[in-house]
């Protein structure tokens, strides 16, 4: 298992592109790895023959540097190849027994194997929270077929779970009432794997929130103009091209990079022994894909127009649902927008994405009636924005968030400010 970015330390196996006996050459797609964030092709360095997949399609939580193929030249032998596999798979079983005063850690699956023929002997008292190990490939086989692995014995290395052991499971014959529970909750619920992108969203905002002290500062913004002038922008853009059309989320993003342009200390990481603070704006844009949340990061949003930031944010938005983002286009950033505005969502807190110091929640706009003494009636309507800017405290301080917010609603209020 390849390691496609320096956090990676494990990933699973989207699908092989080649079969068992083909060959390739370099460049061509032997794989995709799914990783906490996306799923990434692997191309071969060389030519060569895939002689016996390791980990098939749909394996997860493979450790860097575990095997998961094996591979030849043209012209060897490949009788030996499932041998090789069976070996090479086994190996990592083997290896880990020196952690056994560190039992928790998930990669010391031997770790406790000296207590596994206990719950071996008796599979249906196994304590809760007691840990089964299993091949992947068995356990998806069991969560497949609703198959309690508590309740097989396993006949690989040390006790571990394998395939064959799944596959000539058999539920007990003297307690047909036990496989009624198992069924009947499916009507009510159904069980979802968890994937490794949802584990590392889950990991990361709880420490968020645990670690970093965050406040919230909120402001409500006219985007009349805004409206007016993305009408008039899109008018003169769709005469070139019927596609392009600016959205509010673009002049977010470039009202954004202005506003860390005038006040810097908010484009800042929190790095433990130093505040870093960026001379750019990448900005991240939170987008939402079947597998959980992802930022694909804008680059530079300060030099660029309107019409490149929508294109660029479109683009990779686009990939991000597709599963296709590489590394450099999520991975850094220095500041953070989540705009749930299309969901007609009028405020929102969001959690801060660490090393970041900040991150803007972004609201729908909506008509608003608000006091207006030089009018007959004493009033007007106005369409309105709420947003919520969320700081690290050990970054920026309360006043300096509220310099932020000022000049990005000033921005907002008067885009024709973006030209100058």
């Amino acid at each position: 298992m390849p390691a496609m970015s320096p956090t990676m330390t494990e990933g699973g196996i989207a699908s092989w592109k080649k079969k068992e006996g083909e060959a390739f050459s370099a460049g061509d797609v032997l794989l995709e790895i799914e990783t906490d964030k996306a799923t990434i092709d692997v191309e071969a360095q060389d030519e060569g023959v895939l002689a016996k997949i390791i980990a098939p399609d749909g394996t997860k939580n493979v450790s860097v540097g575990s095997p998961i193929a094996i591979i030849a030249e043209e012209g060897d032998d490949l009788s030996g190849a499932a041998q090789m596999a069976s070996e090479a798979a086994s190996q990592p079983a083997a290896k880990p027994p020196v952690k056994e005063e560190t039992a928790p850690s998930p990669p010391a699956s031997e770790a406790s194997k000296p207590s596994e023929p206990k719950p071996q002997e008796t599979k249906p008292e196994l304590a809760k929270g007691d840990r089964i190990f299993a091949s992947p490939v068995a356990k998806k086989i069991a969560l497949e077929r609703g198959i309690p692995l508590s309740q097989i014995k396993g006949t690989g290395p040390e006790g571990r779970i394998i395939r064959d052991d799944v596959e000539k499971y058999q539920p007990p014959v003297s307690s047909p009432a036990a496989t009624m529970p198992a069924s009947a909750p499916s009507a009510d619920y159904i069980d979802i794997p968890v994937s490794n992108m949802r584990k590392v969203i889950g990991t990361r905002l709880t420490q968020s929130k645990q670690e970093v002290p965050h406040y919230y500062l909120t402001v409500e913004i006219n985007m009349d103009k805004v409206l007016k002038l993305r009408e008039v922008f899109n008018k003169t853009l769709g005469e070139k091209d019927k596609a392009a059309k600016l959205s509010v989320n673009d002049f977010v993003l470039k009202a954004v990079a202005c506003a860390l342009n005038d006040v810097p200390e908010a484009n800042s990481a929190w790095l433990g022994e130093v505040v870093r603070q960026y001379k750019k704006a990448d900005i991240s844009v939170a987008v939402a894909t079947p597998t959980g949340l992802i930022t694909p990061i804008v680059k530079d949003v300060g030099s660029k127009g309107l019409a490149s930031i929508s294109a660029e944010a479109k683009g990779l938005a686009k990939k991000a649902r597709d599963g296709k983002l590489v590394p450099q286009e999520y991975q850094g950033g220095t500041f953070t927008v989540s705009n749930l505005g299309m969901f007609e969502i009028d405020h929102f807190t969001a959690i801060i994405n660490p090393p970041q110091s900040c991150i803007l929640a972004v609201g729908t706009t909506k008509p608003t009636i608000v006091p207006a003494p030089e009018e007959e009636r004493g009033f007007r309507t106005v369409n309105m924005m709420k947003v919520t800017l969320s700081s690290d405290h050990r970054v920026v301080d309360g006043a300096v968030g509220a310099r932020w917010m000022v000049a990005f609603k000033g921005y907002l209020e008067n885009p024709l400010t973006f030209m100058l």
